[in-house]
């Protein structure tokens, strides 16, 4: 169910640019043709390529189109070259104009430190996330949610009456066909200017575990926990997205992790050669994210029926963060299923999708589990990055204080 707080923040988070300008909008095409065809460029000539699945994603941005429903595709994190190489593996036909192109998240410490990286990833549709102690709360989640809410469909903002709530329930499916109430999209629309020009449901790509991960043999090719920022937008849209699995190998090989990180090292290809595989899945069906959505509006009506945006209770009572935790999870299910299917690893290792297993294992800067080896860094380590560490969990006076501390580590 979606808060008109929500979207309203997320309009503002993606005002800080002038993306209403048409300006903006060809820089930003030009800025994303350069990634991909460099990305492309450096693929094509020393790498080699297989994407198996291209289908389900024609399908899944076809029925974006037709169904008027975001897009959200989620893919294990390998490498600091994922984004944009993994652009450079789909056909040229994928960017036909602005509006095709994917929007993301980037971690605001490294793509966007000073006014030229700022400006460059804004214009390559990358939106500043803050990865330690922000959580789930902040811009850039909000900012994908409202891109991930169709402009027509602003008349499905909750407000606590049974006409929204039973038109919200029934316009998540691609059978439904209703009339969308037309009013309250029209007064909300009017209270500010839309930040973003667009002619099309919007899509964005999502590296759900947050940190590039590279661990050695036998744990190669492994992934962290999903973390609750995807679950926020799949759940707060005001139209059920389409969400399109994907999984990867290859990428870690063209950009090592390495502690050194010479320039060599961190700026320039290595292993030419090596084979980049994609594999795309089957969209997640529409009935289970129904389930968990229809979890959500239950909760919003229990917690803050009527009001217009998220209290304590919506983002740190236990069945809501449990909530956010099972659809993470879920998604993170079909994500490893890709990877089990391609037969090409061992099977993962139990401990890895338990967050409580990486929450453990990074606070302890991996002497609790040594078994367990990097490739590189932990970059989950905030230490490692360069920041102070946060104020610990035990050191809160209250329980509320406690409470919503344990969102820090999500």
């Amino acid at each position: 169910m979606s808060l008109q707080g929500v979207l309203e923040r997320g309009d503002e988070h993606l005002s800080e640019y002038p993306r209403t300008a048409s300006w903006w909008n060809t820089a930003s095409k030009l800025t994303c043709y350069a990634a991909i065809g460099y990305s492309k460029l450096v693929l094509s000539t020393a790498y080699n390529v297989e994407v198996k699945g291209l289908e389900n994603l024609d399908l899944a941005l076809a029925r974006s189109q037709s169904e008027n429903r975001g897009v959200v595709s989620i893919m294990n994190h390998m490498s600091m070259v994922d984004d944009p190489f993994l652009w450079g593996c789909l056909p040229w036909s994928y960017y036909r104009d602005v509006d095709h192109i994917r929007w993301c998240l980037g971690a605001r410490n490294v793509c966007f430190k000073g006014t030229f990286l700022s400006y460059f990833f804004s214009l390559g549709k990358i939106l500043p996330t803050d990865r330690f102690g922000r959580g789930p709360f902040q811009g850039s989640i909000e900012a994908a949610i409202r891109l991930l809410s169709p402009d027509d469909t602003l008349g499905l903002i909750y407000d606590g009456s049974e006409s929204v709530k039973s038109k919200w329930l029934s316009y998540q499916r691609d059978d439904s066909a209703i009339e969308i109430p037309n009013l309250l999209a029209k007064k909300i629309q009017s209270e500010y200017i839309n930040p973003v020009i667009r002619s099309k449901p919007s899509w964005v790509h999502i590296f759900p575990e947050g940190f590039v991960l590279q661990l050695q043999p036998p744990f190669n090719n492994s992934m962290r926990y999903f973390r609750w920022g995807v679950s926020r937008m799949v759940l707060e849209a005001t139209r059920q997205p389409i969400i399109v699995p994907i999984f990867s190998h290859g990428f870690e090989s063209i950009a090592p992790e390495s502690e050194k990180k010479t320039f060599k090292e961190r700026y320039l290809p290595a292993n030419f050669g090596a084979t980049v595989k994609v594999f795309i899945g089957e969209p997640v069906s529409d009935e289970i994210i129904q389930k968990y959505r229809a979890e959500w509006l239950a909760l919003v009506e229990k917690f803050n029926r009527g009001a217009k945006d998220l209290n304590d209770k919506l983002m740190f009572d236990k069945k809501v963060q449990d909530l956010r935790s099972r659809l993470s999870s879920e998604l993170r299910r079909h994500v490893l299923a890709i990877r089990e299917a391609t037969g090409e690893f061992a099977p993962e290792d139990v401990r890895f999708k338990d967050h409580q297993f990486w929450r453990k294992f990074t606070r302890s800067e991996g002497e609790s589990h040594p078994d367990v080896k990097f490739v590189g860094l932990n970059w989950a380590i905030r230490r490692l990055q360069g920041l102070p560490p946060l104020v610990d969990e035990e050191e809160t006076t209250t329980a509320t204080e406690k409470t919503k501390k344990s969102w820090w580590r999500w």
